[in-house]
């Protein structure tokens, strides 16, 4: 199937507006090049703070810095030309206070070019989402799995299974719904519970660990490009496998190097005659 054709790039309320229709496509981007690479085929590009634990071998997403993620979202708007760009705040970045989380985010969006800002919460987030929303900030929601709450949930594991845990996801969905903002994450969720609150909504859901049913699906692009084997969680499907790929371009690189067939003179700079 050939790629749509864009005359200008994708908006959150483009985004909004998908929702039970043409399932949204997104992917994870912290890098120029890749951002050049997946433009084409993705409707919103995240630059998402998994990029601690994907770039920087974080054990957890915590460590991120707000100037983390502002440096990283300036090099993917520098490769974008079709999708929505979010980019999320960091942990400590928008939790104190709502005026605390409008002066970060109105700095990354004035200090990258991005479309949006993502953050993670339900309830206790959605007065936040609302005074966002309310000053042009558009706010890309997080509920389900929160990995920048790690710390307090006792690790990555998927949720929903309990009556309270379920119920604490709908309305956590439902307040982010009713605060404005255009698209909601549902992470690590057991499936009839994704499905349900995705009919629930009005906004759409993306789903990761989630549910087919949901109206978009992410995935962090290193996962989808098969760069990590050593862990792949049950949501992970990888479309290449290019983690030997890569180790083996390094080991003949390496071979070439210690047998001095590389580099040959043809890759040398000769003075002029």
């Amino acid at each position: 199937m050939s790629t749509p054709t864009r005359t200008k790039r994708t908006t959150p309320a483009m985004i909004e507006a998908m929702k039970g229709k043409q399932p949204i496509v997104s992917l994870t981007a912290y890098t120029t090049p890749i951002a050049r690479l997946i433009d084409a085929h993705c409707d919103l590009l995240l630059v998402g703070d998994s990029l601690g634990m994907v770039l920087y071998g974080m054990e957890s997403t915590v460590g991120v810095t707000l100037e983390m993620m502002i440096a990283h979202g300036q090099g993917v708007m520098r490769g974008v030309k079709n999708a929505c760009v979010i980019v999320d705040l960091p942990f400590g970045s928008y939790q104190e206070s709502k005026e605390q989380a409008f002066r970060n985010a109105a700095r990354i969006l004035k200090e990258t070019g991005c479309d949006g800002v993502k953050l993670e919460g339900g309830e206790e987030m959605a007065e936040t989402v609302s005074f966002l929303t309310s000053r042009g900030i558009p706010v890309f929601g997080h509920v389900g799995l929160m990995p920048q709450q790690v710390n307090t949930t006792g690790g990555y594991r998927s949720l929903g299974r309990s009556d309270k845990e379920a119920d604490k996801i709908r309305r956590d969905a439902r307040a982010i719904d009713n605060a404005g903002a255009f698209a909601v994450v549902i992470e690590g969720t057991i499936e009839p519970l994704a499905r349900e609150i995705t009919a629930a909504l009005s906004i759409p859901t993306i789903g990761i660990g989630a549910s087919p049913a949901c109206d978009g699906q992410i995935l962090v692009s290193d996962d989808m490009l098969g760069l990590f084997n050593e862990f792949k969680p049950r949501f992970v499907k990888h479309f290449a496998e290019l983690a030997p790929i890569v180790s083996k371009a390094a080991e003949d690189y390496a071979a070439e190097v210690r047998a001095r067939t590389f580099p040959g003179m043809e890759h040398t700079f000769q003075p002029k005659r």
